[in-house]
């Protein structure tokens, strides 16, 4: 499955977070799709002590579709060691009515042989977005 022009998160984590944000976040192509070029089919992704299975994934993908039309991700570090992956990033987004919202996001994960991911571990906290601060 990870054999393609997409970035695996075992070979670029960088280029992963942001390409995986942005095609659930406002792409076209089915969520399903996208979680499964990604992460392994019994993926658990735990963020702020609640855990998303695939189906939760794919679930959460259509609301931020619909209210959200700008996606920026800042990767400020990433780290892949052997099976394991941490990152440190910032999401900022602009939903439909202008609001725009930030978060810094931790982030650490286990890959699968085939580089990606099975296993995710996350916290993450408001930030004040800057472009509306004075």
């Amino acid at each position: 499955m990870s054999d393609g022009p997409w970035p695996t998160p075992a070979k670029e984590l960088a280029e992963y977070l942001r390409s995986y944000i942005q095609e659930m976040g406002l792409g076209a192509e089915d969520p399903g799709v996208v979680v499964d070029r990604y992460q392994t089919p019994d993926i658990e992704w735990h963020n702020d002590g609640m855990c998303l299975d695939r189906n939760r994934l794919i679930a959460h993908a259509r609301p931020v579709r619909k209210n959200v039309v700008a996606l920026d991700v800042e990767v400020h570090d990433a780290l892949v060691a052997g099976d394991r992956v941490a990152a440190r990033y910032a999401l900022h987004s602009t939903m439909r009515r202008g609001r725009r919202l930030g978060s810094e996001i931790y982030l650490f994960g286990e890959l699968a042989p085939d580089g990606r991911l099975r296993r995710v571990y996350s916290t993450s906290r408001h930030m004040p977005d800057q472009a509306t601060q004075g």
